[in-house]
């Protein structure tokens, strides 16, 4: 298509923006990240859709990248759906089959960075005091006790959540950055060691990445220059950024999109999901 004949819309725009300046060198790598916990439904689609199909616009192309950093609620058959809904609909990845978990080593390494530049501490609090700190639209949030530890001090917690010393969800590494903002700050957490579907050799961990964590991350080890997302994901790009800018590594751009609703319709993977093992 010619950019007089191509239905113009805002993603697009941002694109082609990034074309006539020379970003990305005039590249589109865009990829579908699905977590392989359930079945994909009809607003899956148009993310499909929407990321091989502007990649394909582009002469470039679209990563499947399957999002496996929770592996408790994982399973192949998943795995195996989501690959048969997208050539379904009439796409293909090629050679660019990833998962998240194959950065893991990598990610661990960076999260390490962030200690040794005085850029992350292991916490305490549990999920609900780490909530409760965060504040509200109108007041600041308050400093953990432990955001003060050591750069010492965090590498050898760090290092002993990796090596399973301590229960699930009892550390937590977090991002120190501005209690101002209200974006979540959480790094990795501490977890029982379990092993991925097996799409690839199985990996063990004991610190479990968090999805904000593993997802610029990711986007930049595979060269990912346009990172769509749905709506809710807006309030995450500053901590995208944040990683991304610190790490000082290459930065892909976050583009979020609405989500596809449609009215009396079952729109929630894990609803559906709900429903397909109760038999209803």
């Amino acid at each position: 298509m010619t950019g007089e004949t191509r239905a113009s819309n805002f993603v697009r725009e941002i694109v082609e923006a990034h074309n006539r300046e020379g970003r990305f060198g005039g590249k589109v790598i865009t990829r579908f990240p699905p977590e392989p916990n359930g079945y994909l439904h009809i607003g899956h689609a148009k993310a499909i859709c929407l990321d091989f199909g502007l990649a394909e616009d582009y002469g470039g192309r679209c990563h499947l990248r399957f999002d496996d950093t929770n592996p408790a609620k994982e399973s192949q058959e998943y795995v195996d759906a989501i690959m048969n809904d997208v050539r379904w609909l009439g796409f293909d990845w090629g050679q660019h089959l990833y998962h998240a978990s194959d950065y893991f080593e990598r990610l661990y390494g960076w999260a390490e960075e962030l200690i040794r530049k005085g850029k992350a501490y292991v916490d305490d609090l549990s999920g609900d005091q780490i909530r409760e700190y965060r504040g509200t639209l109108t007041e600041p949030g308050r400093e953990s006790p432990h955001r003060n530890r050591s750069v010492d001090e965090n590498l050898d917690l760090f290092r002993r959540m990796r090596a399973g010393e301590f229960s699930d969800g009892s550390k937590t590494l977090r991002a120190k950055i501005d209690m101002a903002s209200r974006i979540s700050t959480s790094v990795t957490r501490s977890c029982t060691g379990s092993a991925r579907p097996p799409t690839s050799a199985p990996v063990t961990r004991e610190h479990l990445s968090m999805y904000d964590w593993a997802h610029g991350q990711s986007d930049s080890i595979e060269g990912v220059t346009h990172s769509l997302c749905t709506l809710e994901y807006e309030d995450h790009r500053p901590l995208y950024d944040w990683y991304l800018d610190t790490l000082g590594i290459f930065h892909p751009q976050q583009i979020e999109f609405a989500r596809l609703n449609l009215s009396h319709t079952v729109m929630s993977k894990r609803k559906l999901l709900q429903l397909v093992e109760g038999g209803t």
